[in-house]
């Protein structure tokens, strides 16, 4: 049985909870956050569930309509960033190099968009955009893929990812050259959890028995540890981020078991500030996710001026706060584009009613998107 299109407020809680983890994860580097709770995998389940939904429906509008909600948001940060970059020296003699060429993925990131070493923290987490957009790209031929043999979809990224990393020297990926090998790494690490978004939107993965997917989920989770355990980071850590076997296994088993949970989330609106802080986050996680880096880079020296350091054994959670205000800055200025690029009416703190019912008459957001 396929699942009903609509909003599921689950999902929202879940994408909620996954960009707070990312923004506490990136603050404090506390790596057994990666096996608590896996936000990427768990996001790109998300994302294909979604992604599903709107594939049942139509093929082009689906591709078209993800592509608009994500583009408008980093268009935005590299007018800011690319400027800024330049202004601090980006060259050819910079370590990352500056090929004016590679400027286009700053406008479709099929690739990592280029950036100095001296803004990395902005841009590291620019390949989640690149992966989403090429599993977005891929959708149509997987979306066929699936329903006809959905095992054999969701256990081909997985066979990819296995490949290039138990080739020798991962000589298959060096063939392809740096950005091109980490697309493909990345969209194999994540392809699956993708699939599995896949089967919750057609309701696949609730018709299996939850004993079977708790031995299955349990399996890939194990696997996906054990692998960590087995073969570190060269920093010598169990951080699932930095390996990617480890990361696509374990992150798919935690995805199903989420997902096949699906509770029913009729207690939330009875809680207004926490219902409307789930809306909010999901309505900003695109801005949040891209600028929340920049803020925490930032916190150090503002929080440095106000003397958060004096707070002793608070000072760790006094930059934080630095760094949620430093946040708060780009999603209530430029958090507006999203609700532009969805076709929503602009508001500073989009709550679920004002995103269920302020839209725009698709005649009224014409001017809008093409400054967008």
């Amino acid at each position: 049985m396929t699942l009903p299109a609509g909003r599921d407020r689950y999902l929202d809680v879940l994408r909620a909870v996954a960009i707070i983890r990312v923004v506490v994860f990136h603050m404090f580097s506390v790596g057994w956050l990666s096996y608590a709770f896996p936000a990427m995998g768990v996001m790109f389940a998300l994302g294909g569930s979604l992604m599903a939904s709107s594939l049942q429906r139509s093929t082009a509008p689906a591709v078209t309509s993800r592509i608009r909600r994500l583009l408008p948001a980093l268009w935005v940060l590299a007018a800011f960033l690319v400027p800024v970059m330049l202004w601090h020296g980006w060259t050819t003699a910079d370590p990352n190099g500056r090929d004016l060429r590679l400027l286009v993925f700053w406008l479709v990131p099929l690739a990592d968009p280029p950036g100095s070493a001296w803004a990395g923290d902005a841009t590291v987490v620019l390949w989640y955009l690149v992966t989403y957009l090429w599993l977005v790209l891929l959708s149509p031929l997987a979306w066929r893929l699936f329903r006809r043999l959905p095992l054999v979809a969701t256990a081909l990224p997985l066979a990819a990812l296995a490949a290039t990393q138990l080739a020798p020297g991962h000589a298959g990926l060096d063939l392809l050259g740096s950005r091109a090998a980490a697309v493909v790494l990345d969209v194999a690490t994540f392809g699956a959890c993708w699939m599995v978004g896949f089967a919750h939107r057609t309701g696949a993965l609730r018709r299996l028995h939850p004993a079977l997917v708790a031995v299955l989920a349990g399996g890939c989770m194990a696997a996906g540890a054990g692998w960590a355990v087995t073969h570190p980071a060269e920093d010598g850590s169990g951080n699932l981020n930095d390996i990617p076997l480890a990361q696509g296994l374990y992150s798919l088993g935690f995805a199903m078991l989420l997902l096949r949970a699906a509770p029913a989330m009729r207690w939330l609106p009875r809680f207004r500030l926490l219902d409307s802080a789930v809306s909010v986050l999901n309505a900003r996680a695109v801005t949040i996710y891209l600028w929340h880096n920049i803020a925490i880079a930032l916190c150090f020296g503002v929080g440095d001026l106000l003397r958060v350091w004096q707070l002793g054994s608070w000072t760790q959670l006094g930059y934080f706060s630095v760094a949620l205000v430093l946040l708060c800055v780009p999603v209530l200025v430029l958090g507006p584009v999203e609700d532009l690029a969805a076709r929503r009416r602009p508001t500073l703190l989009p709550t679920q009613r004002a995103a269920a019912s302020d839209r725009v008459p698709v005649e009224a957001t014409v001017a809008a998107r093409g400054a967008g």
